[in-house]
């Protein structure tokens, strides 16, 4: 009997990645919408159907895949920013910063005047400046998107997160050391932990590159050597504490600029990552209660406005003296909408420190779900609109 029981719970994780996958490849085919966003729809509609054999904790296996997918993506991500470029361009990430505090200043200010606690309005406006660089770069992948536009995406996503993954550290940090009342301190221990998870990252990036031109033959050997990089990287990271998001972004960014090749064709790693995405867009969703979702959902409607206005126009207001029309600037603030992995993942990391937060967010269970399937959706049109995605690619 008992193991009549659970067999149920090992087969719901294959069957939802299957028909996640099953049910993005036929609505993409036939409708052109991001897979990505199916897979959200789909995992949240199983979740609430089967919420015990798909429940997860920081421990479990289909966790600590979620966070390697996750790093497979950033190492990609990092690996397509151009340092050289900001330094050409500060404006660039200027007008990053600008629209980052600017959306956490009215998150935060949104949130006060509904009543919620101060410590909360905190950590809710440092996930909002956030903008998910799995749903960025899973669209513009799979549009096959290049030019000014996605250029300047990529790196003001990069931008957005750094600065929300120091902000919720430094936020936690102080949760943490309320007791001693010490900002400083909070701010210290933060500021130490995400130098040493870049130093980790960036020593990643330093070695795999030199014994990949060891053994020769990079085009062949560079996937697997990276993809088994990033599995430690992120192993690591968990052990010691430290940042994977920034660790993995840093490995990426270091592996670029050491100049080793990275084929286009092994984007998304293969055949491996792409079902390590379907599964990491499924977990993303399965962390979300119906009810959460509900009580959040007018609260959360308000601060996605919010936030969308704010980034646009935050972009857009930059976008001359950055070198490009006021149009193309708009575009690249609307296509920052995506947020919802990145969110799930950071409040996931922070269970590690014996705090769960997702019981006091249920603004953002609903800002999670709204932009796991509407953000990829949006940043799609806003790339399209560009007119950076081949006219005769097929759905």
């Amino acid at each position: 009997m008992p193991e009549t029981l659970v067999i149920p719970a090992e087969l719901a994780w294959p069957f939802a990645i299957l028909l996640s996958w099953l049910s993005g490849e036929l609505i993409h085919r036939w409708s052109g919408v991001p897979r990505i966003s199916v897979y959200g729809l789909v995992g949240f509609l199983l979740a609430q159907a089967f919420p015990v054999a798909l429940a997860t904790d920081g421990s479990s296996t289909v966790t600590m895949l979620a966070n390697l997918a996750f790093g497979l993506i950033l190492f990609e991500f990092g690996y397509r920013i151009n340092l050289h470029w900001l330094r050409v361009n500060p404006w660039i990430a200027v007008s990053g910063l600008v629209e980052s505090a600017a959306t956490f200043a009215l998150v935060y200010s949104i949130s006060q005047m509904t009543g919620m606690p101060s410590m909360t309005s905190l950590l809710l406006a440092s996930l909002a400046m956030s903008t998910s660089p799995a749903g960025v770069l899973r669209v513009i992948n799979e549009k096959n998107s290049a030019g000014q536009v996605t250029e300047r995406l990529l790196h003001l996503v990069a931008i957005n997160c750094v600065l929300a993954v120091f902000v919720f550290k430094v936020i936690v940090g102080f949760w943490v050391f309320q007791t001693s009342g010490s900002l400083s301190q909070a701010i210290s221990h933060s500021l130490i932990e995400l130098l040493a998870s870049a130093a980790l990252g960036a020593l990643f990036g330093m070695l795999v590159p030199a014994m990949l031109r060891q053994l020769g033959n990079l085009a062949q050997d560079g996937t697997v050597a990276f993809a088994l990089g990033v599995v430690l990287l992120v192993a690591l990271s968990h052990a010691t504490d430290l940042s994977p998001v920034l660790a993995t972004l840093t490995f990426g960014l270091m592996a670029r600029h050491r100049r080793v090749a990275f084929s286009r064709t092994e984007r998304n790693f293969g055949g491996l990552g792409e079902l390590l995405t379907v599964l990491l867009f499924v977990f993303a969703v399965s962390t979300l209660e119906w009810d959460r979702v509900v009580a959040g959902a007018g609260l959360g409607a308000m601060l996605l406005l919010a936030r969308f206005v704010v980034k646009t126009a935050g972009v857009a207001a930059f976008a001359h003296v950055s070198g490009i029309s006021w149009r193309k600037g708009a575009l690249t603030g609307i296509a920052l909408s995506p947020m919802s992995v990145f969110v799930v993942l950071m409040l996931e990391q922070t269970k590690y420190m014996g705090i769960v937060l997702v019981d006091e967010l249920a603004a953002l269970a609903a800002m999670t779900l709204f932009m796991e399937v509407l953000g990829p959706i949006i940043t799609q049109r806003a790339l399209i609109w560009a007119k950076e995605t081949p006219s005769n690619k097929e759905n």
